[in-house]
């Protein structure tokens, strides 16, 4: 499979909305994969994210294999890697992201340093990210593994200036991320700042926890959410009523 960003830019300029799944290898049991993947089957998702801001069990490859075994659609596959380890020429494609809303310069280019000999091995598409971390009133995963602060949730100009330098820097997608199990979703009068004077797609996650928020996302400018933690807790997350 090739091209995924070239779909997410035909999807975002026909305003086709897109919604990804993100799991973390860390909280799957293998023998868990048929039901989980007929979920996704059964959902609206447009791409599957695979990755963790930490994964200590080595299942990558193995679950990118059972994921394909099982499905019925073929949806891309896309690294969401916390660090080099979680590499996988299984998968379609990587989110190379920068932490550009951090300081720490391990998450701004040290990571991408010790990953590029590796990618360039694989058959991976590479996607350059420009991950921009929003408060949402806990302490997330990200921010605790990053050591870096996030950006304040009431501070629209910030925002905007800092996927703007992503732009800028040839980031080709933005993706405003209120963390793993986030207290509160990034602003929708966020998103709609962000995705108004941006040009390139915009993902958005973190912190949603119903179908509504998905709409809420999409309504204010988000091209692709992204579902991890609600889906983890229910795997029938898709079925609820809105």
């Amino acid at each position: 499979m090739t091209n995924i960003y070239n779909n997410i830019l035909k999807s975002k300029a026909n305003n086709e909305k897109l919604l990804a799944i993100l799991l973390d290898p860390d909280k799957i049991d293998l023998n868990t994969v048929p039901v989980l993947v007929e979920k996704i089957n059964q959902s609206p998702a447009t791409h599957i994210f695979i990755g963790g801001s930490v994964v200590h069990n080595n299942i990558i490859d193995e679950l990118i294999l059972q994921i394909r075994q099982f499905s019925q659609e073929a949806l891309p596959i896309v690294l969401f890697p916390g660090n080099p380890s979680q590499i996988s020429n299984q998968a379609d494609a990587i989110l190379f992201l920068s932490l550009i809303s951090g300081r720490n310069p391990d998450f701004l280019i040290e990571h991408q340093v010790k990953a590029a000999p590796i990618l360039k091995n694989t058959n991976l598409e590479i996607i350059s990210t420009g991950y921009i971390l929003i408060s949402s009133g806990t302490q997330t995963a990200v921010e605790r593994v990053s050591q870096t602060k996030p950006l304040d949730r009431n501070n629209f100009d910030l925002a905007l200036a800092t996927a703007q330098a992503g732009e800028m820097l040839g980031n080709k997608l933005i993706y405003l991320e209120a963390g793993s199990g986030a207290k509160n979703a990034v602003p929708m009068e966020m998103i709609k700042k962000v995705s108004q004077n941006i040009n390139i797609p915009l993902i958005v996650g973190g912190g949603i926890v119903d179908l509504q928020g998905i709409q809420n996302a999409y309504y204010a400018g988000a091209d692709l959410v992204v579902i991890g933690t609600a889906f983890e807790k229910d795997v029938n997350f898709f079925n609820q009523k809105t």
